[in-house]
């Protein structure tokens, strides 16, 4: 055998093997690299060919300019635009029989150009950037008007949408409640996470069924007497010490006040037809005045100071009680906690997050 070749491979193996590998990663790179620059060509060649409705989205996130609507379908009846780094709404003009337009999620600032979109029937613009509702006044068979997440500071520029049956307002920095009371067919208000201090400028909404007003800065329930026809409720996570004012809601079906500062049970007399009841995360001591809550399903008073055996029994003249949440409360360290529960309300099918067997 050659002593050159025979030093190569029994004497200096590991450099043997090294220079093998070496030459097998420089050819695995150049190919890549090869790949890499062809891919690179093939974009640069194609970049034209992007979206049928949003224009630029190849171009370099370096580089990277507002994208524009482009309308494909003039008699299109939905469109979505979700996500598309939208800046602007222009170039509608051509949709003349759209109902629903979707704009959410994108950097739009302001609201225009949708003078001549009187088919409108749905509008999202959840989670953009604008500061003021406006240019809404030819929108007059709009139905539902979504602004969630932007930077609304005030209630204004709905005047001509009477046939309004849902709006959205949450998380945005609204202080005061106003400017609603010619919306006689709104049936759903949502106004949770703003800065709102106070439950107001309410009347004329007698249709309305649903309102939340959650992760505001409301101290006290009040001014509710004009909706005759409220089935739900939402006032979780304000500044509430007292249930009270709610003499008149004899509709109300649903009622959140968890993570407030509620010390006791009270002012539900007309409350009848209740069958969802949240005082998660109180002050409460006591289970007491829902006897009369003959329908009443899912009941929620977990994270409270309930600690006494005779408030839970309380529960027992309640037959459709379905799912009761009592943990977190001093009675549910009981050893023998959920077994006393089930012989004392055998119909239960849920006690807090587990199902009863």
């Amino acid at each position: 055998m050659n002593e050159d070749l025979r030093d190569t491979i029994f004497v200096k193996p590991h450099e043997y093997l090294t220079k093998i590998l070496g030459k097998y990663i420089s050819n695995m790179l150049k190919n890549v690299r090869n790949d890499f620059c062809n891919v690179r060509r093939d974009d640069k060649d194609n970049k034209s060919e992007g979206s049928a409705e949003i224009e630029g989205e190849n171009e370099n996130d370096e580089n990277e300019e507002p994208e524009k609507i482009l309308i494909t379908d003039p008699d299109s009846e939905e469109l979505d635009f979700n996500h598309s780094r939208l800046t602007k709404l222009e170039m509608l003009e051509p949709l003349s029989k759209i109902r629903k337009l979707c704009f959410t999620w994108n950097l739009i600032k302001k609201i225009e150009n949708l003078d001549t979109l009187t088919t409108l029937v749905e509008l999202e613009l959840r989670d953009n950037q604008i500061a003021v509702i406006e240019n809404l006044d030819t929108l007059v068979n709009l139905e539902l008007l979504d602004l969630s997440f932007n930077r609304i500071r005030k209630i204004e520029g709905l005047e001509n949408l009477l046939n309004l049956q849902k709006l959205f307002l949450s998380s945005n920095k609204i202080q005061c409640i106003e400017n609603l009371s010619h919306l006689k067919n709104l049936l759903t208000l949502e106004l949770g996470d703003n800065k709102i201090r106070e439950i107001a400028n309410l009347e004329g909404l007698e249709n309305l069924t649903s309102l939340f007003l959650g992760k505001n800065k409301i101290t006290k329930i009040e001014n509710l007497g004009c909706l005759k026809n409220l089935q739900l409720l939402s006032l979780q996570s304000n500044r509430i010490i007292k249930i009270e004012n709610l003499s008149e809601l004899k509709n109300l079906d649903q009622l959140y006040l968890s993570e407030n500062g509620i010390t006791s049970i009270e002012g539900l007399s007309n409350c009848l037809k209740l069958t969802t009841f949240d005082l998660g995360n109180n002050k409460i001591t006591k289970i007491e005045n829902i006897e009369h809550l003959v329908d009443l399903e899912d009941f929620w008073i977990n994270n409270n100071e309930i600690e006494k055996w005779t408030s839970v029994e309380n529960l027992v003249v309640n037959k459709k009680l379905q799912t009761v949440y009592l943990e977190h409360n001093p009675v549910a360290k009981d050893p023998n906690y959920r077994r006393k529960i089930k012989l004392l309300l055998p119909w239960l099918i849920q006690l807090d997050a587990t199902l009863c067997k």
